[in-house]
């Protein structure tokens, strides 16, 4: 399931259990999980029992995330094994659940101000936000859903046994089922960033914990679309039909994709082991991406009758030889990183490409001397060409509103109960605002990369 290692404690407050961890291939920063506070205590005796018994499906959520995440010792099984009836079935319950959820947020509706909702967080140094928003409910279901799209591509990325018995590998059908996860994963980030978060007053979003902070959904959603274009180079690599151009467009592409996912990432500051596991993840990525579009454009460069072509073909060949170890390095730095996770084995371009920069990069300096000497040597490195990013996210759709809100449209909260929430609200009010208040302004430095 990617590097995912949900983080929270159970009612006895007790350190919590950690899943056993397979290869990587997809990084999922955990799955944030709601805590034993839901819209349905706070709506008892005030509605229908309809609404009152859906509402309730917050409660299946947690069972199942909890299901899911700490089976227990005679059930545990590696992420691999994950993927069945109960990923499936939690997705649809999240996806029920959204259906119900949307009410909160109808105009002339006001549940959005008497219920309270809690989340674990993962790349926060705050490990548990709550606020009283169904905003906020929404964007964490959401982000979520999100995560068990990437968990679910990491799976099928995982190496299966060979029908013939031979050593396992990761099928062509595979490789296309992940891309198209990847793409629903990044969707439902597209829908957090362009219809949920512009929906949220300032003071609200200042709330919010590092996991769902613009900058990282951003981030997420950048490196969903990265990874699939990663895949898409690996396909392109074992068509012979494909050329070198169609190579180079797609390993330029994904350069672009992971500089923006960096970018993103260093606007905030990520203060847990899991959130510099996740930078660490991305510096990975981003040098391998650099290593195949400057290899792909050194062979080009190569074939152009333009002058200096060798020489500039040679350079690019060179940064590509370098940027290859440099990743090689960062992958170890990351599986090294606290907590401490498996280095998978080489797939997608890189089980091509890690054998034929040095190659060529070698038989190209040999092949080009003469023509290298008598060039001019470029100052710098070629430009890597600027093309248009082809792989977009259109936004998640949400499911339509639950019928079970049919049968509330007149229903109405008694005045008292209103004015007892509102007294309550204000009790509570000083206490909540300094544990809900985040500042993203201290002096403490951002992440480094």
């Amino acid at each position: 399931m990617g590097c995912t290692l949900s983080r929270t404690q159970d009612e006895n407050g007790t350190e919590p259990h950690q899943l056993q961890v397979a290869d990587i291939f997809v990084f999922v920063p955990g799955l944030r999980i709601p805590k034993r506070i839901g819209a349905a205590k706070f709506l008892e005796g005030r509605n229908s029992g309809t609404l009152s018994e859906r509402l309730k499906m917050r409660t299946r959520i947690l069972f199942l995330l909890i299901k899911f995440v700490f089976p227990k010792e005679k059930e545990r099984r590696n992420f691999t094994d994950h993927g069945g009836p109960s990923l499936t079935e939690l997705r649809l319950a999240l996806e029920e659940y959204l259906s119900i959820l949307q009410e909160f947020l109808r105009e002339g509706f006001h549940l959005s101000d008497i219920a309270e909702f809690s989340w674990s967080n993962q790349e926060d140094e705050i490990k548990e936000t709550t606020l009283r928003s169904a905003h906020y409910e929404l964007l964490s279901v959401l982000h979520l859903l999100g995560m068990l799209f990437l968990i679910e591509a990491n799976i099928a990325l995982t190496p299966k046994p060979s029908a013939d018995g031979s050593q396992s590998k990761i099928f062509e059908e595979s490789k296309k089922a992940a891309i198209e996860l990847l793409l629903k994963a990044a969707q439902v980030l597209e829908c957090c960033l362009s219809s949920v978060l512009p929906q949220f007053p300032a003071e609200l979003k200042a709330k919010l914990p590092v996991d769902l902070q613009e900058a990282v959904l951003r981030a997420l959603q950048l490196q969903a679309l990265g990874q699939g274009v990663e895949i898409q180079l690996g396909l392109a690599i074992d068509n012979v039909k494909a050329t070198l151009a169609v190579k180079r467009r797609l390993a330029c592409e994904g350069v672009k994709y992971w500089n923006q996912t960096q970018e993103s990432m260093s606007k905030v500051r990520l203060g847990s082991d899991w959130g510099k596991k996740h930078a660490l993840f991305v510096n990975w990525k981003c040098t391998e991406a650099k290593a195949a579009a400057y290899y792909y454009h050194g062979l080009i460069l190569d074939e152009g009758l333009e002058e200096n072509t060798r020489a500039e073909a040679v350079a690019c060949l060179r940064e590509a030889d370098v940027l290859l170890k440099e990743s090689q390095k960062n992958g170890l730095q990351f599986c090294a990183a606290p907590p401490m996770t498996r280095l998978p084995i080489v797939w997608g371009p890189m089980v091509h490409l890690s054998e034929k920069i040095p190659k060529d990069f070698s038989s190209k300096v040999r092949v080009n001397r003469d023509a290298y000497c008598r060039e001019r040597i470029p100052e710098g490195l070629p430009d890597l060409p600027d093309f248009p990013l082809a792989l977009k996210a259109e936004p998640y759709e949400l499911p339509p509103i639950d019928d079970a809100w049919t049968q509330e449209v007149n229903h109405k909260f008694s005045p008292s109960v209103l004015s007892h929430l509102s007294i309550k609200r204000d009790i509570k009010q000083d206490g909540q605002a300094k544990r809900q208040s985040r500042s993203f302004n201290s002096d403490k430095p951002l992440t480094k990369f």
